[in-house]
């Protein structure tokens, strides 16, 4: 199965950081025969802080991604945190991403799955790779099309994530298509004072062991410049080494 990649900002920030992440994302599957898919989130619903910022909001976070498409041609991603916004997202993006942390949330899985789009499930930092069966059934059963299971690190004591790479050979007995979300494997979640911490230095091997146990996929949050990123910039890739990763997992 040849992979698929899952690219983009955390947030979406402005119209220049989309344009300039999309245009690599571009340059990089003209030049490496890749299709990644463009990731933004318009609202980050689940941010340490009251105060931390969480994005554009539906409306025109939708319509700017919708440029994206126009302008770029590159499928589209983003998250849901609520039922009500998987039928207008879905007019929109190709994937619908259910967060970890509400990877069991009936409702907004069966909203997004009745969608006809494809839905990416985050596995939950409380669950095991075994237990993604069942929000994977879930979906299944009221008609969804297809079904990615995406491995991001289980909670390890407080402010820590550890990655049990069986949880991917386990998900691949459920679901064709299992991602490794190689940046927020690696985040240290409420250790950077009031805001999610984490140490980007990993993501290679992040992705390399992922392959190793059968990866079908991968997911990078990226950022030009990911230590001025309004969300997550601890982790997140930078840009420019992205086309390096990507190239060791082909």
């Amino acid at each position: 199965m040849k992979p698929i990649f899952i690219a983009g900002p955390c947030v979406i920030e402005s119209a220049e950081l989309l344009d300039s992440v999309a245009a690599k994302l571009c340059d990089i599957n003209r030049r490496l025969g890749t299709e990644i898919i463009f990731k933004a989130s318009f609202d980050k619903a689940n941010r340490t802080s009251l105060h931390s910022y969480r994005g554009v909001g539906l409306e025109r976070g939708l319509q700017m991604l919708a440029d994206v498409r126009e302008r770029w041609g590159l499928q589209l991603l983003t998250d849901i945190h609520e039922s009500w916004q998987a039928e207008v997202a879905g007019e929109v993006v190709d994937v619908l991403q259910i967060p970890a942390f509400l990877c069991r949330q009936t409702d907004l899985i069966v909203a997004a799955a009745k969608t006809g789009k494809t839905i990416n499930i985050k596995k939950g930092q409380f669950l095991s790779g075994l237990d993604m069966r069942y929000p994977y059934e879930k979906a299944m059963e009221v008609g969804a099309k297809e079904v990615w299971l995406t491995e991001r690190g289980n909670s390890f004591g407080y402010n820590n994530l550890v990655v049990d790479f069986r949880n991917i050979a386990d998900m691949l007995d459920i679901a064709p298509r299992v991602i490794m979300d190689c940046t927020h494997s690696v985040q240290r979640p409420s250790a950077a004072n009031g805001t999610t911490g984490g140490d980007r230095k990993f993501v290679p091997s992040m992705a390399q062991a992922a392959k190793a146990f059968g990866a079908t996929g991968y997911f990078f949050e990226v950022h030009p410049t990911p230590d001025t990123a309004l969300s997550d910039g601890a982790n997140m890739l930078h840009l420019a080494d992205l086309e390096g990763v990507i190239k060791s997992l082909l």
